[in-house]
């Protein structure tokens, strides 16, 4: 069982690093292709408390910076403020999504997983 949590996470975090550097390059709607299959496989029944745990720390690495103003920002504010904030974001993203707005879409997102990452 071990070991399918571990390939599991794998999969999520080649498919989040993938979604990144797409985006990077302009290509808007792979990375938004990429951070769904990612997301799915976050939401399905085979992820466990241990997999999201370990992805967060994964987005933590991935958006570190040394001028982050949404890391500021969660400091300041709590739980439920940083919950509410990223169901807005999601929000966002999926009616972005809907007029084909990629780069729309995959900004929110980002910023979505920003505040969610620890």
């Amino acid at each position: 069982m071990k070991a399918a949590s571990a390939l599991i996470l794998k999969n999520i975090i080649e498919l989040t690093r993938s979604s990144e550097d797409k985006f990077k390059r302009g290509d808007f709607k792979g990375a938004m292709e990429d951070k769904i299959k990612a997301n799915s496989i976050l939401k399905s029944k085979s992820c466990d408390e241990k997999i999201i745990e370990k992805f967060r720390e994964e987005l933590s690495r991935l958006y570190s910076s040394k001028f982050d103003l949404i890391f500021d920002h969660k400091l300041k504010i709590d739980e439920i403020k940083r919950n509410k904030i990223v169901s807005m974001l999601k929000n966002k993203s999926k009616e972005k999504l809907k007029i084909l707005d990629y780069k729309g879409a995959m900004k929110a997102l980002r910023r979505a997983e920003k505040y969610s990452s620890n």
